[in-house]
């Protein structure tokens, strides 16, 4: 008898306990709060992969940066704080101290203004800790009007913020 009761506690304990999340879409937003499309984040080995699926955006090469909190206030998306740098390194992934994990390669828009890429970022996770993109104040991902010169500080010359979205639990597959 002890051992059912046992076996009923384990299971209703582990029904109870939050599942990992491994992926999730992110919606990306313009400036005027409307959709342009979704990213989606999964966890892999080597840190994360995010697939771009995006349309609307004016065509060109643009940095993408996660930044330390989850809100996306249009129209300039300061809300979102800065790039996620927990360990105070540096800008850039050409900088030679290296990159902190909001440093992403740059995307390439296409004439249209569609976008279908897929980035890395290896130094974060989905995760519990540190590097994780599910924090308490959540983060979020942003498209600046520019390119990422992959030095300058603090953001790499980007210019202003056209694109914002929320990277949250709430999103997971």
């Amino acid at each position: 008898m002890k051992q059912i009761w046992i076996l009923i506690l384990f299971i209703l304990l582990t029904g109870c306990l939050e599942k990992d999340i491994t992926k999730l879409d992110v919606e990306m937003v313009n400036e005027k709060g409307e959709s342009v499309g979704k990213v989606t984040i999964q966890e892999v080995s080597s840190g994360v992969k995010m697939k771009f699926k995006l349309k609307g955006l004016p065509p060109g090469v643009h940095a993408v940066h996660i930044h330390d909190m989850g809100t996306c206030k249009a129209p300039n998306f300061k809300s979102a704080g800065k790039d996620l740098n927990p360990d105070k390194k540096k800008h850039g992934l050409l900088h030679p101290k290296g990159a902190h994990p909001g440093d992403l390669p740059n995307l390439i828009v296409e004439p249209d203004g569609s976008v279908k890429a897929e980035l890395k970022a290896p130094q974060v996770t989905l995760k519990e800790g540190k590097a994780s993109l599910l924090t308490k104040d959540g983060t979020s991902l942003i498209i600046h009007e520019g390119k990422d010169d992959g030095m300058s500080q603090p953001e790499g010359d980007v210019g202003k913020r056209i694109a914002c979205g929320k990277i949250s639990k709430d999103k997971a597959k």
